[in-house]
């Protein structure tokens, strides 16, 4: 797809699950990248993998987009080469806990609605003035089924990526006039980190989520995130939701007898 060759992405959260598997797809793509996470350690080894598979250019930072300060002295302190972001792949997010929401933990809420709602906002705030000054850029907003249905304890998760579907639509409306493009990929059941952050390392827990079932894979939410990126300027893809064969919806997943 030589239409991504020496575009810049920004994407949050890269250091796993489907952050990384983007950074993988869009540099096999030709692609120049900036991954951020908060694990530094492990950016630095991807980037150095991808820039020595695909001979593209990687610019990786460590970055908690919770921290409103540390998100804009990154972006503003960006190489002016690398301010000219092409498209931004909100990743970063999180889910913690499984408590109905009279037994919720504030600090479990705090840390998602700081991260899948302000830290989105935080990144968006700080890059897509640049997409405006340039009079092009594309934001594709990693969204999941929790933000179209509700669960059983999923409460505050669900809130916040009910928030991420309406600013989504908010930022559509308020850019398209700006020639910004703006889209959403809302996965469901995916083998990530996803359950393990979720219950603060209990692995035994987190693998029972997965067992019996045919979940997504990271690569599947990427190559999605790959076409809404990939179509011609005139089309935008507004949202794609995307379940495994097995998940009628967040409640009704085939377990293997």
């Amino acid at each position: 797809m030589d239409k991504l060759s020496n575009k810049i992405i920004f994407i949050t959260g890269a250091s796993a699950g489907i952050g990384k598997a983007c950074a993988e797809a869009f540099a096999k793509e030709g692609a120049n990248l900036i991954i951020t996470a908060r694990r530094i350690a492990i950016l630095k080894k991807l980037s150095q993998s991808l820039i020595k598979r695909y001979k593209i250019k990687v610019f990786a930072a460590k970055l908690d987009v919770r921290k409103k300060e540390e998100v804009k002295k990154l972006i503003s302190s960006l190489p002016s080469v690398w301010k000219k972001i092409d498209i931004l792949i909100n990743n970063a997010g999180l889910a913690r806990g499984f408590a109905d929401i009279d037994e919720g933990d504030y600090k479990d809420w705090d840390e998602m609605i700081d991260t899948n709602v302000k830290g989105l906002l935080y990144v968006s705030r700080e890059i897509l003035p640049l997409m405006v000054k340039r009079k092009k850029g594309h934001v594709i907003n990693i969204g999941s089924v929790a933000g179209h249905v509700v669960y059983p304890k999923g409460n505050v998760y669900n809130a916040t990526k009910f928030a991420v579907n309406a600013l989504t639509r908010a930022m559509r409306l308020d850019l398209y006039e700006k020639d910004i493009r703006i889209s959403s990929v809302d996965p469901g059941l995916v083998e990530t980190e996803f359950s393990l952050v979720r219950f603060r390392g209990d692995k035994e827990r987190a693998r029972k989520v997965y067992e019996g079932l045919s979940p997504l894979t990271p690569e599947d939410i990427a190559d999605a995130v790959l076409y809404c990126a990939t179509r011609p300027k005139h089309v935008n893809i507004d949202e794609i939701i995307i379940t495994p064969s097995i998940q009628a919806s967040p409640m009704h997943i085939k377990r293997k007898e």
